[in-house]
């Protein structure tokens, strides 16, 4: 794994948010509702095709982490207000995320 994608420090920033530091010294901060929706498990993502089987519909507003943990040293484990933990967050999944969410609607993943 490329060094610039470790975090030295995660921690939810407020209510909504979650606050991952990178030990390149960049700073991301996800909504944590688009997280859940950018589950890639296969509970919420049909392994075959790829095709999203959650909608947005099917998440609460109010939808929160409740426990994270590390996966290995590659990932995160998110347990969710919901009842979902079975989806792996890689270090590398999220800093594309933070990529991709950088000035758009970061609302719909």
């Amino acid at each position: 794994m490329d060094a610039r994608l470790t975090p030295v420090g995660i921690a939810q920033d407020g209510p909504d948010q979650l606050r991952i530091d990178w030990n390149d010294g960049h700073r991301s901060t996800y909504p944590v509702r688009a997280l859940r929706l950018a589950c890639r498990c296969a509970n919420c993502v049909e392994e075959a095709t790829g095709r999203r089987l959650i909608r947005e519909e099917d998440i609460a507003p109010d939808v929160r982490p409740v426990r994270i943990a590390p996966v290995g040293r590659y990932g995160i484990r998110i347990s969710w207000t919901d009842g979902h933990d079975t989806g792996i967050h890689t270090f590398e999944y999220l800093r594309s995320l933070d990529t991709l969410w950088r000035g758009v609607d970061r609302q719909d993943p």
